[in-house]
């Protein structure tokens, strides 16, 4: 294969290894936050932290470009720190991606951490552990199948982001054209049999992907 085919692909892994790694890391911290936790406004929370998982990605590249655009208070201080706008730049690709995996991996860890058993983690409380070593010793070791089906969930959520990417990111060759942007530009151009190399590759990425979520929910290790 030719450069044309592997550019998009190296674009894509580039995008989506730091926005899955953002993004679990974002999960993580939610879901311990609001794990088996009952206060006023939870629910709201909740629910702000799913909608990306609903909502159209025409609306989420919107509600990125008002929150990071050239006249938001964010966007002015990165434009002014960093010397250009976060619109149309590798880290705008990688906040869609983020943004877009973020609630399937929360979900994911939120219901893992609640299926932990609470008298376990209340035992290493009376034992004398923070609630650091009770997460690390306890939590953690007896939702790892959660944490890792979680991450792997979420990769291949923002390997198929294409929409807010989009929007939010255009489509740069070498920056922000990821497989799934070149596959809509390559079937708009007729290009359809690098159409197929892609969708090919991106659907054997998603295939190893999830079977290997599928064979964590079978295994009692």
């Amino acid at each position: 294969m030719d450069a044309l085919f592997w550019m998009p692909i190296w674009v894509s892994l580039r995008v989506v290894l730091l926005a899955s790694i953002l993004s679990f890391v974002l999960a993580l911290v939610a879901a311990w936050f609001l794990k088996k936790k009952s206060f006023k406004g939870k629910v709201f929370i909740e629910t702000t932290l799913m909608l990306p998982l609903v909502l159209p990605p025409t609306v989420i590249g919107f509600g990125l470009l008002v929150l990071f655009g050239r006249r938001s208070v964010v966007g002015e201080w990165f434009e002014a720190f960093f010397g250009q706008p976060i619109v149309f730049t590798y880290v705008a690709a990688v906040i869609a991606a983020t943004v877009v995996a973020f609630p399937l991996i929360y979900q994911v860890l939120i219901n893992g951490f609640e299926a932990v058993d609470d008298e376990l983690e209340e035992a290493a409380r009376q034992s004398g552990a923070n609630e650091w070593r009770v997460f690390y010793h306890v939590t953690v070791p007896l939702a790892w199948r959660a944490l890792l089906s979680g991450y792997m969930l979420g990769f291949a959520r923002a390997l198929g982001e294409f929409g807010a990417t989009l929007m939010f990111a255009g489509s740069i060759a070498g920056v922000t054209q990821t497989v799934p942007i070149s596959i809509y530009l390559a079937v708009e151009t007729g290009n359809t049999v690098m159409a197929v190399y892609w969708v090919l590759s991106i659907v054997f990425f998603a295939f190893v992907l999830l079977a290997v979520v599928q064979r964590l929910k079978r295994t009692n290790v």
